[in-house]
């Protein structure tokens, strides 16, 4: 279970306790809350603040980026005192745009007056990057300004080399030497298992021991390319034995080999961007790989998970202890609304009126509530999203029991929306 963020009654960040401490906080009337995601308690009374070190670690990713707070105190030694998973937008955020490139390009189709085409003389700004992979980086931005709010941070730790995909696609790139050491195969292995999904490239199994295996055997002249790696379950290798992918009845594989990891990419496009935009607070701040990330979590016997492969984030991690039922916070970027002022149908066309009020009886579209309804097919209590709101008082609610409407009258609110959802992952 994270802890609790504790903040001094001038909103200076304390150390976060454990949630037993902050139910008694509360009890006793000692303290309020102050957010409810992630969850904060403020002293109603000042305390001289004595915090240990704690450090901010991140695992940037395409889909999923984790966060970890670990604390490090003398007898306990290393502790992760919240994590959470951060469930990015980008392929949402491309979707959108292509949707409105193509209205407008039909629109621009439908009118009969020509238009000369603008002269393409726009240029691009130093360290631009396209729509969707800066919300990846505004995303961790904003976590970890958040954080600086809520805990006293004292240094960042961030994986920026997920995969040299230079060295990787060609090792003899610096010589064999770049191949030796600690870290020797974890770089490329872990490339490996993210392109072919960490399962049997032949019988497609999954939670089993797989191996690293060549294309084209190394006996037949295959080389020790990326391009001619793939997974295989010991049964399968041992079968398919010196044959190669295409000879063994497989010859896609070597095609979609070739192809490169779309993931792979956007998060080496977006790695130094969240490097710059947290080092660019002040803090000290180290920068590591991805295979020393790999090399940490296992030598403890950790599972694979993002918030786990934050905490285990440099060289601090080689020793972190991880509490045994800890649950991270799941945390989905949603946007805030959208942009688009008119609904169309199909063909392009306008479909219905343009939203007139913006807030409802103190509402907003996005906003945290709890509806208690008092009777019905979903009578009991709903906390959810709003997903919508009508002039007439009745909201719609986004809730694990599905859609639900009713009026304003039965809601309460938690907390303003502000582009996230939040959960917590199973046990």
């Amino acid at each position: 279970m994270n802890s609790v963020f504790v903040l001094d009654t001038d909103k200076t960040p304390l150390m976060p306790c454990r949630p037993s401490r902050a139910r008694r906080l509360l009890r006793d009337g000692r303290a309020a809350v102050f957010r409810m995601q992630p969850f904060t308690v403020i002293l109603k009374y000042r305390v001289v603040p004595t915090p240990q070190p704690v450090e901010f670690k991140v695992d940037p990713g395409s889909k999923t980026t984790g966060m970890a707070l670990v604390g490090h105190f003398s007898v306990q030694g290393r502790v992760v005192l919240w994590a959470a998973n951060l469930m990015h937008r980008g392929q949402s955020v491309r979707d959108r745009l292509e949707r409105r490139r193509l209205l407008r390009r039909g629109r621009r189709g439908r009118k009969t007056r020509y238009r000369a085409p603008r002269f393409l003389n726009r240029t691009r700004p130093q360290g631009w990057l396209a729509p969707s992979l800066r919300s990846r980086v505004e995303n961790v931005s904003t976590w970890f300004n958040r954080l600086l709010d809520r805990a006293p941070i004292s240094a960042c730790h961030i994986e920026t080399v997920r995969f040299d995909l230079q060295k990787i696609q060609n090792p003899e790139i610096s010589g064999v030497e770049y191949q030796q050491g600690e870290l020797q195969g974890y770089e490329v292995r872990e490339y490996v298992l993210e392109k072919w999904g960490r399962k049997c490239a032949y019988c497609h199994k999954t939670n089993i021991p797989l191996e690293i295996e060549h294309l084209v055997p190394r006996s037949r002249g295959g080389s020790h390319r990326v391009s001619n790696l793939t997974l295989a379950c010991t049964p399968c290798n041992q079968k398919k034995n010196s044959k190669t992918a295409a000879e063994f009845g497989y010859p896609h594989l070597q095609t979609k080999a070739n192809q490169p990891l779309k993931d792979a990419a956007a998060v080496n496009a977006t790695r130094y961007a969240i490097g710059r935009a947290i080092q660019s607070i002040g803090l000290p701040t180290s920068f590591w790989s991805g295979g020393r990330t790999k090399k940490n979590r296992l030598s403890q016997g950790y599972a694979k998970d993002h918030w786990i492969d934050a905490a285990c984030v440099g060289e601090s991690g080689e020793q972190v202890t991880l509490a045994e039922g800890d649950r991270p916070l799941q945390i989905k970027a949603t946007g805030r609304g959208t942009r688009q002022v008119v609904r169309t149908d199909k063909y392009g066309f306008p479909r219905g009126k343009a939203g007139r009020c913006k807030r409802v009886k103190g509402f907003q579209t996005g906003d945290r509530v709890r509806l208690i309804q008092p009777k019905g097919k979903y009578e009991g209590a709903h906390t959810g999203i709003l997903a919508g709101i009508r002039a007439n008082g009745v909201f719609d609610i986004k809730a694990k029991a599905g859609k639900i409407s009713a009026n304003w009258k039965n809601f309460k609110l938690i907390q303003r929306g502000e582009g996230y959802d939040y959960g917590l992952s199973a046990v």
